[in-house]
């Protein structure tokens, strides 16, 4: 007697006999929908950070429109390859960037004479504006690299992979 392979063959001892399965199924609709609809919801992203100060929006809410793009590849493609892609040094490395914009507007001009963040200390033309532009894309960086490494340290408990669980102790973090 035949068995469909989406039904997982259950041996004597209970073991499914899938290990070897991963999570990802590949489907042609949504890599293709993915790869037209991922340009827009980046580009979106960035605009709900750019106007952020203007307009309803800012850094947390682009920043987790923009993470999405990765989570959507992740979904389209697979986690692991996007994983390749994205890796949990380039994360740490985008988080890192955020914060370092956002701590060199505050203690500049905390250096300039004025408190943190405190833009008419600088003196630049309309840098209140440009100042408040820059924090809010900073917070953006923040949370769209912490989204996205949120969301890699969730698959990788959730590939069922004993061998995560075994060497948690040996790696660095979740990533």
């Amino acid at each position: 007697m035949s068995t469909p392979e989406s039904e997982p063959v259950t041996s004597e001892d209970g073991d499914t006999g899938d290990s070897d399965r991963t999570l990802y199924v590949e489907s042609p609709i949504i890599m293709g929908t993915v790869r037209v609809v991922a340009p827009f919801v980046f580009t979106f992203g960035l605009f709900i950070m750019f106007h952020g100060a203007d307009s309803a929006g800012g850094g947390f809410q682009g920043g987790v429109i923009v993470s999405t793009v990765i989570l959507m590849l992740a979904v389209a493609f697979g986690v692991e390859s996007t994983r390749d892609w994205v890796t949990p040094e380039r994360l740490v490395a985008i988080v890192g960037v955020g914060v370092s914009v956002v701590l060199l507007l505050g203690i500049g001009t905390v250096a300039l004479g004025g408190s943190f963040l405190e833009y008419d200390v600088v003196p630049i033309d309309h840098f209140n504006k440009y100042g408040i532009e820059l924090f809010e894309i900073g917070i953006g960086v923040i949370v769209s690299g912490i989204v996205a490494g949120l969301f890699f340290g969730l698959a990788a408990g959730a590939s069922g992979d004993q061998r995560n669980d075994r060497d948690a102790d040996e790696r660095e973090g979740l990533l």
